[in-house]
């Protein structure tokens, strides 16, 4: 019966023995003596009796513990690119400038990084509204349009974001428009938070921590000096004058692997100005790094300490109040993957592909300076392979739907892989600047699978102490 062995993946918690079935997509909990039956090589329902052997058989009847792999690793949305691109691209981020008045140690345009460095150049006006007509003409079917700026330091060219938004305004008449801008802060003064307030401009501000681990990465250009007093002093003020729009802000923090977890948490959950904000957090990027990206043991160690404390949360053992603001997200990311996008299936499709790719152009459209097209902010500036167009001649889609299947370079080892449907990676990982790399994708892959199997782990555990996922699960 099962000459072909099962296409599952096997993981224990403390209290109990699952079974992830990844053709079916779904969760099983074992009992023990069948977690174990199944982990033998040379199983068949033939050789075996007994009550395990009689339920690993009504697993089957089930149309669980298929063997079926994916035939043709291609993206669903393949056939869709010419449609999508022309009509339902949801948003362009405007490089207006690749100045910047900071110099931070693990920014992409360090010379860290295999990317361009900054330079004095900026956006003209022109190259700006046409990549906001870009925008309106290949959005008719999106129901919700937005207009980012990037830098650089975005807030160098206020004047020209103002004439952009207004520009925008006009020329999006009847639909529904929104913009946003992530900045360091230093620029903000009174002008500028009045006219983003007026035009509900989205705000991102970074904020690395206190006062040390923020002015150990990101200072001032023209001197080194640390830029956490003038940061804290412009928001105070914003506070005081636009409490509304302050309200609004959103903070986002690089977290250094090197630096204290615990002094970092502390700042974001007691400082005064910022504590009621809404702070997201990641992890230094170490894609396109010339150096290794070390984290500390005493870093990993206090964050998993902070993450058991918001499981005892979900589950009724702790007040949240006492639950770290930089690990809460942890919760809705398993919610996500676990539960909201789990779609269950009888099979998985004979020609499918890995998640982790969005659609590039589509989601994320990045525009440089100069007018030139990029899948996102993310990628390398100085890689021909993440150029996916311009402004003067459109997308290249041929270009696009090879960065959309990335999956079909590493086809072989996907097909088998248990975490094919959890996965993350898209184009970025494989990019080597000359090209895009088979290798440099498949060194990713390891912790795609450490991270599925702490994810999914979690997600039982959490059942198991009783947080309500609503979860479909099959006990056998």
């Amino acid at each position: 019966m099962l000459k072909n062995k099962p296409f599952i993946h096997q993981f224990k918690t403390r209290d109990g023995c699952y079974i992830y079935d990844v053709n079916t997509n779904r969760i099983l909990r074992v009992r023990r003596s069948v977690y174990y039956m199944l982990l033998e090589e040379n199983w068949s329902a033939e050789s075996q009796e007994g009550e395990d052997a009689a339920t690993i058989l009504k697993m089957m009847e089930d149309g669980l513990l298929s063997s079926n792999r994916v035939q043709q690793v291609i993206h669903a949305e393949s056939e869709l690119l010419p449609y999508i691109l022309n009509s339902a691209v949801r948003s362009i981020t405007l490089q207006v400038t690749r100045q910047c008045n900071l110099r931070c140690n693990y920014c992409v345009y360090s010379g860290s990084y295999l990317n361009r460095k900054h330079s004095n150049q900026n956006m003209s006006f022109d190259t700006a509204k046409k990549g906001i007509d870009f925008l309106i003409s290949h959005s008719n079917d999106s129901r919700i349009i937005n207009v980012g700026f990037y830098g650089g330091e975005p807030m160098l060219e206020f004047e020209l974001i103002k004439k952009c938004i207004l520009y925008a305004e006009e020329k999006a008449e009847g639909k529904s428009l929104s913009f946003s801008i992530t900045s360091n802060g230093t620029l903000l003064d009174h002008a500028s938070i009045e006219f983003f307030e007026e035009h509900d401009v989205s705000l991102l501000i970074s904020l690395d921590g206190p006062v040390g681990v923020h002015n150990r990465n990101r200072r001032f250009a023209a001197d080194g000096g640390g830029t956490f007093n003038r940061i804290m002093e412009g928001l105070e003020k914003i506070k005081a004058e636009f409490p509304s729009y302050f309200k609004k802000i959103s903070f986002n923090a690089v977290l250094d692997p090197q630096n204290d977890f615990s002094c970092t948490n502390e700042f974001f959950t007691s400082y005064e100005t910022i504590k009621d904000s809404m702070i997201t957090s990641s992890e230094i990027n170490g894609d396109y790094s010339k150096e290794k990206i070390n984290i500390s043991d005493d870093y990993v160690v206090k964050r998993e300490y902070e993450i058991f404390k918001l499981f005892l949360s979900k589950v009724g053992r702790l007040d949240i109040k006492y639950v770290s603001k930089l690990v809460t997200p942890y919760y809705d990311q398993i919610w996500a993957i676990m539960h909201d996008n789990r779609v269950m299936t009888e099979r998985l499709a004979d020609d499918f592909h890995h998640s982790g790719p969005c659609i590039p152009g589509a989601h994320k459209l990045f525009m440089d300076i100069n007018g030139k097209f990029y899948p996102c902010e993310r990628v390398s500036e100085i890689s021909e392979m993440m150029k996916i167009g311009d402004i003067e001649n459109g997308f290249d889609m041929s270009k696009i739907s090879k960065l959309l299947n990335i999956g079909r370079l590493t086809e072989d080892k996907c097909k088998d892989c248990w975490a094919f449907r959890f996965c993350t990676l898209c184009a970025s990982s494989a990019d080597d600047i000359k090209g895009l790399s088979a290798e440099n994708k498949l060194l990713h892959c390891p912790n795609v699978i450490k991270t599925s199997q702490e994810s999914i782990k979690d997600y039982c555990t959490l059942m198991e102490f009783g947080c309500n996922f609503e979860d479909n699960m099959n006990n056998y």
